[in-house]
């Protein structure tokens, strides 16, 4: 199966085009910066993964993909907190970036077994 063919990459795949569309203006380029590489990462590393072709490494990427939806919630509620991402946005964030995270988990056991 193609890694385009996954829900769990289009998932992530539209929410980081939703984080740099959100954040274009943000003044904070350190943070905007930041964000949008953890949300990059994302699908990035499942796409990787995929194309890598062996087991272990398909694992080892889909890790990394989960650890960086570890990473985006931590930024999403800091940005929340200091007030460049609103409420309400950052709510819906960390709801799919927890959807996505459990979608991974999924895909890691059965990779795994």
């Amino acid at each position: 199966m193609s890694y385009e063919n996954l829900e769990v990459w289009k998932r992530s795949c539209r929410l980081s085009c939703q984080l740099y569309l959100e954040l274009a203006h943000c003044r904070d380029y350190g943070f905007k910066d930041q964000v949008t590489r953890s949300g990059l990462s994302i699908p990035s590393n499942i796409a990787e993964g995929y194309e890598r072709g062996g087991r272990k490494e398909k694992r080892q990427f889909l890790l990394y993909a989960r650890g960086s939806g570890a990473e985006l919630k931590t930024q999403i509620q800091i940005g929340k907190r200091v007030g460049f991402i609103p409420d309400e946005t950052a709510g819906l964030w960390l709801e799919e970036i927890t959807q996505i995270q459990k979608m991974l988990g999924a895909l890691i056991k059965r990779v795994s077994g």
